[in-house]
């Protein structure tokens, strides 16, 4: 079993230039072809085994899709010029009641394709300085540019496909 730091106590340094914004919007590209990459051939049992009372590989990748709605909204704040960003449910209320271990994943893939492929083609229809803009993100106590943002969802997905092929090595 893997350890990783768990995602509440990530530092993050954002210090990188706003260029880099292009091969960011990649990475979140794709991640709905990693997904399905990792759990396209693993039997139902698989996806939806708990492993001490954390998510199954299939409320991972729920909780992904319950995060766009998030991405989609710190775009419009954004977009608004918002000094602050709209905060994330620390609690994953969202996650928790949505019954994804109910769900077959291919509808949770599919879904979560379209919702990432509307976000990309948002971002791709940005002017390259929308990149700088910058608002408050009050859990981490900064101010984060667009780009910031932008990785950060790159890093959570990445944190979560992680955990997905933690989880997959461990039922093997």
């Amino acid at each position: 079993m893997w350890q990783q730091i768990p995602w509440i106590e990530r530092k993050f340094s954002f210090d990188f230039p706003t260029g880099l914004y292009p091969e960011i919007i990649v990475r979140l590209a794709g991640t709905p072809a990693r997904l399905r990459e990792f759990t396209a051939e693993l039997p139902s049992r698989t996806l939806v085994k708990r492993q001490d009372d954390s998510w199954s590989i299939q409320e991972n990748v729920g909780h992904l899709l319950d995060l766009e709605d998030l991405f989609d909204g710190r775009l419009d704040d954004y977009q608004s010029g918002s000094d602050e960003l709209r905060p994330a449910d620390m609690s994953n209320r969202a996650t928790e009641a949505a019954g994804h271990n109910d769900r077959p994943i291919e509808e949770l893939l599919r879904e979560f394709r379209r919702r990432r492929e509307a976000i990309v083609e948002r971002l791709e229809g940005l002017p390259p300085e929308a990149f700088g803009r910058s608002a408050f993100h009050a859990r981490l106590s900064l101010q984060k540019r667009l780009v910031d943002t932008c990785y950060f969802f790159a890093e959570h997905d990445d944190h979560h496909i992680a955990r997905i092929v933690d989880l997959i090595h461990e039922h093997a």
